[in-house]
């Protein structure tokens, strides 16, 4: 592994963090849930930039960040309505 990349505690974390994420419902919680699932899929990502990755896998990475991104764009939405 690339030492300039720091490993992840598990390659399913990013999994995780994302589910909670959608599911959160809590509308003062959401913000951190998005922020944690959208670092940990951007190290995931540079993580497989540098060693092995399926393009199963990194083709739920890239759909899970545009998701989280949408997200983070809603959410600015709708606090300026």
């Amino acid at each position: 592994m690339n030492p300039a990349v720091p490993p992840s505690l598990n390659h399913a974390d990013w999994k995780t963090l994302y589910k909670a994420a959608i599911l959160e419902t809590n509308k003062w919680v959401l913000p951190q849930r998005v922020s944690e699932a959208e670092n940990a899929a951007l190290l995931r990502r540079r993580e497989i930039f540098y060693a092995a990755g399926t393009p199963e896998e990194r083709e739920s990475l890239e759909d899970a960040l545009y998701a989280l991104r949408a997200f983070r764009t809603a959410r600015h939405y709708s606090e300026a309505t």
